[in-house]
């Protein structure tokens, strides 16, 4: 990988720095130490510095020369609320809480392309670095900024974001144009029946009875009233009803999630659901409410920005090393609020398949997001830092 020399200097600063982040883990809105850390280092690097966007989201501004148009590069910085089975020294020091998305990785390589551009800035115009708190969970961390005035303070042409992705090659680069990532929703619906002793069903209304003809119900909407040349993904986790051997009881309660790649068909989704959930009780004498809440929306990558994006990946690491027709997947991403709101788009690094993680103790077990024996690659910072560079260096060009 053609990584840029002075980044590459510093690949042992940016993993001490990336580790200490992984071992320090802090939750959504709650990214005080790490907050504090990103903006002691920007104000190192003599940039302006903002903090409490989205109460604790952190944003540096670097000019370089006069005009030029304005680009937004974004990390996100929290943390998910799970066990880490890792043994390695800079396993989470906080009980619970880990860097199992590899957040961490991704602040450290915006962190180190700021370092390299404020000391270099061959570039005309603005660069607006957004370290965003809350990605996980729904917090909507980039909701939460753009409500506080992101774009408004800090204008941007395009923004850009990076995910690591386990199980593609170390090092190769992914992008995709128009939909990319789902949806996220969650809903609840509510049976109410009538409760009543086991042993005299005829006088009550069983919400159980109700609630096993809806998880069939439910899952017609997806087979059959939606069109099968859509993608989309309706899943109940969950169902709770009574607590004792000989009652039934008064209420059920389902839940779960719905993803899609377009908001037409998640509003068809959710009407369908509605229906039944509204409508079928009544045949059994009881009543349904339907509770349905839309988290983020659908990540939808910006044609043309994808293409120079994956363009500049091409020149500055060889065409063997990108993937321009990357799947999507249902995961979901709050970056899909900055692209409703600007052109930009999504990528992804290779974080490879765990075999980083042989250096050191580590939990038995896959690398994936979300997994306790996940860890971020740290071969992948300089990687991803250079990249960052190279994307400014392209975006903002020098005027001749």
């Amino acid at each position: 990988m053609k990584t840029l020399a002075e980044i590459e200097r510093a690949h042992g600063e940016l993993t001490e720095l990336r580790r200490d982040i992984h071992a320090h883990p802090e939750l959504a809105f709650q990214e005080t130490r790490t907050s504090n850390l990103v903006a002691e280092r920007l104000r190192q690097w003599g940039l302006e510095v903002h903090t409490g966007l989205g109460k604790t989201g952190v944003v540096g501004v670097l000019r370089g020369g006069s005009g030029g148009k304005t680009i937004g590069l974004r990390a996100d910085m929290d943390a998910l609320p799970m066990p880490e089975h890792n043994r390695f020294a800079h396993k989470s020091t906080i009980s619970g809480r880990m860097h199992g998305c590899g957040h961490d990785g991704h602040t450290t390589m915006l962190l180190g392309a700021a370092q390299y551009l404020s000391t270099q800035r061959a570039f005309d115009g603005t660069v607006v670095f957004i370290f965003q708190p809350a990605e996980e969970g729904g917090n909507a961390g980039a909701r939460a900024m753009m409500q506080d005035g992101l774009f408004d303070k800090f204008p941007c042409d395009a923004v850009f974001g990076i995910h690591n992705m386990p199980g593609m090659p170390v090092n190769q680069f992914g992008f995709r144009a128009g939909p990319t990532m789902a949806s996220s929703n969650r809903w609840d619906i509510v049976i109410k029946g009538v409760g009543g002793h086991a042993a005299q069903p005829h006088a009550s209304v069983d919400p159980i009875i109700v609630a096993a003809d809806m998880v069939h119900a439910l899952q017609t909407v997806i087979s059959r009233s939606k069109n099968p040349l859509e993608q989309a993904v309706l899943s109940i986790t969950q169902i709770h009803a009574g607590d004792a051997y000989n009652v039934i009881p008064g209420e059920a309660v389902l839940r779960g999630t719905v993803r899609t790649y377009s908001v037409e068909v998640l509003d068809k989704i959710e009407e369908d659901m509605r229906r039944i959930a509204t409508t079928l009780p009544q045949v059994y004498g009881g009543s349904g409410t339907l509770d349905f809440v839309r988290a983020y929306p659908p990540l939808v990558n910006w044609d043309k920005e994808t293409a120079f994006a994956a363009q500049v990946a091409e020149d500055a690491f060889g065409a063997e090393n990108v993937v321009r027709d990357m799947p999507p997947f249902m995961g979901a991403e709050d970056f899909s609020f900055f692209l409703e709101a600007l052109p930009g788009t999504y990528l992804f690094l290779g974080n490879g398949d765990g075999d980083h993680r042989m250096e050191s103790y580590h939990g038995m077990g896959p690398c994936q997001l979300h997994n306790p024996n996940y860890d971020f690659n740290d071969a992948l910072l300089p990687v991803g830092a250079t990249y960052w560079v190279k994307l400014v260096e392209a975006y903002l060009p020098r005027h001749k």
